[in-house]
């Protein structure tokens, strides 16, 4: 095994485990040896560049290519295998980066990770979804993923003695940061099921699993998968908010209560329940260690979460003034995301300032407490609330609901008996199905027009 360096990432990866199922990725496994010499040859082919990307598929080449990086000092931008010709040709030329092909069967000795470098440099350039412009390029340094994951490890008892599981995206914080340098930090066990199904998740025999509500809410309609997850010692869900639903729904069939957190991807995970602490329905949990957050401009106890702490980004890559623009005044991050800090310091997310916030009537609802109404309707599979213009009340709540047997009267009689009567939706249209993005999150903006 290489020298250990004076501050890796990866500490696991130097003296840890010798197993040859370290880590699995859609049924392939290899040892830490083995990874370490993929990603050595990595490392030999990038050294001195400013970046490179990789197809960011599920797969040990893949994690092969993180690696490399990491052991170069050379940020790797994570490239989507579904992005469209548009998206991936603008992610490439705002990055400058090249698609680098990776041989898993190549192996190499490169050395020490980051040689050279003091961990304030880029490790990863992750993109932003877009949602309110073209992507843009999120500088997360080596200092800040290793001080989100060993306040993660702290909050989730997360050690190597456990077994993570999980099938998320390999370009995004989840699945990436989380899902794969995690584990090779804390020295567990990952195995990524490729696809995140309830029957892969059932197989696989791990201790901590992670998900997203889609694969929650898949999960507790199989109640044999469900069931085998008893076993299991921490279920997390992140990425959007657990409808309260699905939360219930897991308590009964796995005898597990969900951890929840909070993050974006400027900002890693910033928030979360405890392993060993409380976890109620809607509620993300407190600070993780070193984290400030604070509520701006509150009224009716909500406003925008800011944020101030050790994990966040370095800005966007060649945007200063969108980087400037991101904080205040005084330095904090300004998430747009808006949320309520009850007394005891437990977060709820409302969501997001642009969509999530709506103005009606006078009253500031949040779309979140709406869509978990409708939700508790045994009819309703999955549901979006907006704010549409309204002359008379600023904005209308319309809900879009994926329903069978229901009509939209009886759901905002329904959302009215649980609500205030001002909470209910004004309108309530019907999908076959929410547009959602990579990893499960709805996607407003492609609603259809009210």
């Amino acid at each position: 095994m290489p020298e250990v360096p004076e501050a890796p990432v990866l500490t696991a990866l130097y003296g840890g485990t010798d197993r040859a199922d370290a880590v699995t990725v859609a049924g392939r496994a290899c040892s830490y040896e083995e990874l370490l010499g993929a990603a050595g040859a990595v490392a030999r082919r990038v050294s001195g560049m400013a970046a490179f990307a990789v197809e960011a598929t599920a797969s040990l080449e893949t994690v092969a290519a993180v690696v490399g990086g990491l052991l170069a000092g050379v940020p790797v931008v994570p490239v989507a295998p579904d992005a469209g010709p548009a998206e991936r040709e603008h992610v490439l030329k705002d990055s400058g980066a090249e698609v680098v092909a990776v041989d898993f069967a190549e192996r190499a000795d490169f050395g020490t990770e980051g040689a050279g470098d003091d961990g304030d440099a880029p490790a990863l350039i992750l993109y932003t979804s877009g949602t309110t412009g073209a992507p843009k390029g999120v500088l997360l340094s080596r200092k800040a993923v290793a001080a989100d994951l060993d306040a993660l490890a702290e909050a989730w008892q997360w050690t190597a003695e456990d077994t993570l599981v999980h099938g998320l995206p390999l370009f995004h914080v989840h699945g990436l940061v989380l899902g794969v340098l995690g584990a090779l930090r804390t020295g567990s066990r990952l195995v990524h099921t490729g696809r995140p199904t309830p029957q892969a998740y059932a197989a696989a025999g791990g201790s901590l699993y992670f998900g997203v509500p889609t694969v929650w809410h898949r999960v507790v309609k199989d109640e044999a998968a469900a069931r085998a997850l008893t076993g299991a010692r921490l279920l997390v869900s992140g990425s959007a908010p657990l409808p309260d639903p699905v939360f219930a729904d897991l308590r009964a069939l796995t005898g597990h209560e969900p951890v929840e957190r909070y993050g974006m991807t400027e900002t890693l995970i910033t928030v979360s329940a405890r392993a060993g602490g409380p976890r109620r329905p809607g509620a993300v949990g407190t600070v993780l260690p070193g984290i400030a957050t604070r509520v701006a401009e509150a009224a009716d106890g909500i406003g925008e979460l800011q944020v101030q702490g050790p994990t966040l980004f370095d800005g966007y890559l060649g945007r200063p003034e969108a980087t400037a623009a991101s904080y205040t005044a005084d330095g904090w991050f300004r998430t747009g995301d808006i949320a309520a800090i009850e007394a005891d310091g437990t977060h709820r997310i409302v969501g997001r300032a642009s969509t999530d916030l709506i103005k009606s009537g006078g009253y500031r609802i949040g779309a979140g407490e709406v869509e978990n109404a409708l939700l508790a309707h045994p009819a309703v599979r999955e549901a979006a609330v907006v704010g549409a213009p309204d002359p008379d009340l600023g904005q209308r709540i319309v809900a879009y609901v994926v329903a069978d047997g229901v009509s939209g009267q009886e759901l905002t009689d329904f959302v009215a008996a649980r609500l205030s009567v001002h909470k209910r939706p004004r309108a309530v249209r019907f999908l076959a199905e929410l547009p959602r993005n990579a990893i499960g999150k709805p996607q407003k903006h492609l609603l259809p027009p009210v």
